[in-house]
């Protein structure tokens, strides 16, 4: 299982990697490989608001469709339009392959975020 220095996680196996005051938001190595081949992502639409732990997004694999939960709230300012012609991209590079970027409408929200190190352990009992 891959995991990345320097991104916030989620328990909800989401993964944030901040650019100044935007967030770049997709799902873990963990994640991908718990769904199975990836066939539809649905991404979220620019300019919608949404509130930390609401669904932002769908992604569906052959074994079962997964509710994105997003782990900060912002603004949504850009959406991975690659991911509807190659919803696979999720599975071959879950980190380089991210869903939408946002806004933050509060940083230190980040705080209630997994470290790396937090999230190995975190997976590990799980």
């Amino acid at each position: 299982m891959k995991i990345i220095d320097g991104l916030y996680y989620s328990e909800d196996h989401e993964w944030v990697k901040v650019d100044g005051d935007k967030a770049y938001i997709g799902i873990t190595d963990f994640a991908q490989k718990a769904l199975g081949d990836i066939v539809f992502v649905e991404l979220p639409e620019l300019d919608d608001e949404i509130a930390t732990g609401e669904t932002f997004g769908v992604v569906e694999s052959v074994k079962a469709a997964s509710d994105i939960v997003i782990p900060i709230g912002g603004i949504v300012v850009e959406i991975n339009e690659d991911l509807e012609d190659s919803p696979e991209n999720v599975n071959s590079d879950p980190y380089g392959s991210w869903i939408a970027a946002i806004k933050m409408s509060d940083q230190s929200e980040l705080d209630s975020l997994m470290s790396a190190a937090d999230y190995e352990k975190f997976c590990s009992e799980e």
